[in-house]
């Protein structure tokens, strides 16, 4: 089961970059875009009811990053108020692909395609997503 979803909406998330975010010349470390990333879609997650604890304890299954792809195009820099969008892009029996973005106002800093695997909490094994979840997604 293959289900592309070119034409979902994006789901959007606020983001402040904090000193913490930043390195030594002021500007937001490349790894810390994957924490925004997470955080965009944890929320995602969340906005359709599902807090990823209950789903570990309630459903036996955890998500897990299977791959990241990600490309660097301009700075955020300290105190900015960014965006972070976050989009299913294709559903599969074990996973979900995202695509997502950092963006400043109309600025894309940074995009990214982000497979999430669905795992069965106990053995860490793939698992199908929780039918659940699907039919919100679809």
């Amino acid at each position: 089961m293959t289900l592309e979803l070119s034409n979902a909406a994006a789901f959007n998330w606020p983001v402040r970059v904090y000193y913490e975010d930043t390195d030594a010349g002021g500007v937001v470390f490349y790894a810390n875009y994957l924490k925004f990333f997470e955080r965009a879609r944890t929320e995602f997650l969340r906005s359709y009811g599902f807090e990823q604890d209950v789903l570990m304890t309630e459903q036996g299954v955890i998500f897990v990053v299977r791959s990241v792809k990600i490309d660097y195009l301009k700075p955020a820099r300290f105190n900015e108020q960014l965006a972070v969008s976050a989009k299913v892009i294709e559903i599969k029996k074990t996973n979900l692909t995202f695509e997502q973005a950092v963006t400043r106002q109309e600025q894309i800093l940074c995009t990214g395609e982000v497979r999430i695997a669905c795992l069965d909490a106990q053995t860490m094994k793939p698992k199908p997503i929780p039918s659940v979840i699907l039919e919100q997604l679809n």
